[in-house]
């Protein structure tokens, strides 16, 4: 009975850790990461690298732990949630396409590692919405820690992600950093665009 229960938390965990991880996109991540970053010492890059992974970790835990309270509590759905990470994701592919996030001193006051990079572009609605269903999903506590192991290792693979991905800004140099922001920016917008059309379609009721 012990060693069944053991495998069926073993399942439900790797379930969720891959399910995180195609949603999460640590790979995917990493050139907003690096466009966001660039310009920056070394130091400060991979301090921001743990820092991205840590406020999405802090962001998807509390919304496990107290998601569907706190929706309620405010009166918010889950398409409005959608609609509005959304917004911020589009403001900062524009910024990116523009340059104004990327120009020399345009973000040093800025901690990027809490928006958009923690959130909502790792911590975005998909994430949380997906957490909080394995959450109702999880039959006892042996589930429960399968799914808090899956969520610790998604985010201590994204940190890696993150900080190794620095080293390609010393090849790539100032000219690769352009063309990359540049990339970033178009495909975090039509990510961004995405997530509003879906909001709206929900939002609506509309197939």
């Amino acid at each position: 009975m012990n060693d069944a229960l053991t495998i069926s938390a073993l399942t439900f965990g790797a379930q969720a850790f891959v399910t995180l991880f195609v949603i999460l996109d640590p790979p995917g991540a990493a050139p907003i990461f690096l466009s966001l970053a660039s310009g920056k010492p070394i130091k400060l890059q991979r301090k921001l690298a743990w820092q991205a992974a840590t406020v999405s970790l802090v962001v998807i835990v509390t919304f496990a732990l107290f998601g569907n309270a706190l929706l309620n509590y405010l009166n918010i759905s889950l398409a409005a949630l959608q609609g509005a990470g959304g917004i911020l994701l589009l403001i900062t592919g524009l910024g990116l396409l523009t340059g104004s996030l990327t120009d020399e001193g345009s973000s040093t006051s800025k901690n990027i590692a809490l928006v958009p990079l923690g959130t909502p572009l790792l911590a975005g609605p998909g994430a949380i919405v997906t957490t909080m269903l394995y959450v109702q999903k999880a039959d006892g506590s042996s589930q429960l820690g399968a799914l808090a192991l899956a969520i610790v290792a998604v985010h201590f693979i994204i940190g890696l992600t993150f900080m190794f991905s620095t080293k390609i800004l010393a090849v790539i140099k100032d000219s690769g950093v352009t063309l990359l922001a540049r990339i970033a920016g178009l495909l975090l917008s039509a990510s961004a665009v995405e997530m509003i059309v879906s909001s709206i379609k929900a939002f609506f009721n509309i197939a």
